[in-house]
């Protein structure tokens, strides 16, 4: 885990790179993440940091974090989202699943405001291409300071079809 982080010039988060989520097709087959649950008013996140640091030390100790750095979270309710970590392998004591299917992948930049718009848009996009929509997923691709330090805060929202 720490080279991964030694790549990076925060010393977190990796610089991400949205030319391949923009406007992708992806497929998941079994896809391992460990799953843990945030709570949250009307979306906005309590306990995100808490339940961010738990998870990454027993990915740590496991030494199953994953190269992708891929982070999904599903907003299924106004009061908590779920929240998957791609990892490579089974963490002892959490929670694990493995997400298969097809996604349309689309990226936005901007404040975490405009998820309202950037939800409608996604959902244009998903129809433009002759899909249905079954589920969303948001992949929240840098924590806020690594975001403020590249000075772009990207979000790509994968829609499984």
């Amino acid at each position: 885990m720490e080279k991964l982080y030694e790549q990076s010039e925060t010393g977190c988060c990796m610089r991400f790179d949205p030319g391949p989520w923009e406007e992708k097709e992806i497929s998941f087959k079994d896809k391992l993440f460990l799953k843990d649950h945030v709570r949250s008013i009307l979306h906005i996140p309590l306990n995100f940091d808490k339940v961010m640091e738990k998870n990454m030390e027993k990915i740590k100790v496991a030494d199953a974090l994953s190269p992708d750095q891929l982070l999904l979270s599903d907003e299924n309710s106004l009061w908590g989202a779920d929240v998957f970590i791609a990892v490579s392998k089974e963490v002892p004591g959490a929670q694990m699943e493995k997400i298969s299917g097809t996604f349309q992948s689309k990226v936005f930049e901007g404040p975490y405001k405009n998820m309202g718009k950037w939800v409608k848009e996604m959902q244009a996009y998903v129809t433009s291409k002759g899909k249905e929509l079954k589920k969303m997923y948001f992949f929240y691709t840098t924590c806020p300071k690594c975001a403020q330090y590249y000075g772009k805060n990207y979000t790509v929202i994968l829609a499984q079809v």
